[in-house]
């Protein structure tokens, strides 16, 4: 059977289709999710995709946390079901606290849209098998409110377990804490990134990489082997 990973789509998502497009190319079926609809068509897995959802009114994902297919991904991810939050879909997953810590704007308040130099520190998530620890990776990078901060507890907790899924290399864009670009759950099923790899998953378009299509793979191989 087919893997099936649900891509939500919100008023103003930018990258939906671009990451429909990855899921399938790593071999799993894609299925596309409207804010609006409680049913997730029973999907294997979920992506809150990147964009401006309701323009980044009062914050960046801020109205699309209350948006009713979150009540169901709030309570799927909690059982186990794995999610990935590409950039404002990392900052919805903030405030819907599936993750820790928040996003605010850019240090230098400007948009960043650049090939971003990443490692991997964490290769034992849901999303994140087919890496391994230490690798660096080029993945594209665009955002506004891109900045990861937290009290000092939470940043020490999340280095302490573990929990740091990629860094910055080479230049930290936007002012995130201890270069923080992703980090996951305590279980490792939920995964929040701003850097965007459904835009680096063949070699014709993006970085000229496919840096990026081992998160889709990742998922693919994790829901097969379950």
């Amino acid at each position: 059977m087919t893997a099936r990973i649900g891509v939500v789509t919100f008023p103003g998502s930018l990258d939906d289709r671009d990451t429909q497009r990855a899921i399938r190319v790593a071999g799993a079926e894609p299925v596309a999710l409207w804010h609006k609809d409680k049913d997730l068509k029973q999907v294997d897995a979920v992506v809150l995709c990147g964009g401006f959802s309701y323009g980044d009114y009062l914050r960046a994902g801020a109205i699309s946390r209350f948006s009713p297919v979150m009540d169901t991904v709030i309570d799927q991810a909690k059982a186990g079901l794995p999610v990935l939050g590409i950039c404002n879909g990392f900052q919805i997953l903030t405030e819907a606290h599936l993750l820790p810590g928040a996003m605010l704007g850019n240090d230098h308040l400007h948009f960043v849209c650049r090939d971003q130099k990443l490692r991997v520190e964490n290769a034992d998530t849901s999303w994140t098998g087919d890496y391994t620890a230490g690798q660096e990776i080029h993945i594209p990078l665009k955002n506004r409110d891109g900045r990861y901060v937290a009290d000092r507890r939470t940043v020490d907790e999340l280095e302490a377990e573990g929990r740091v899924a990629f860094r910055y290399l080479d230049v930290n864009p936007n002012g995130s804490l201890n270069d923080i670009a992703g980090i996951s759950n305590a279980a490792g099923n939920v995964v929040g990134l701003m850097p965007h790899p459904e835009h680096a998953v063949e070699s014709l378009i993006g970085t000229g990489r496919t840096d990026g299509l081992p998160f889709f793979t990742s998922i693919l191989k994790k829901l097969v082997n379950a």
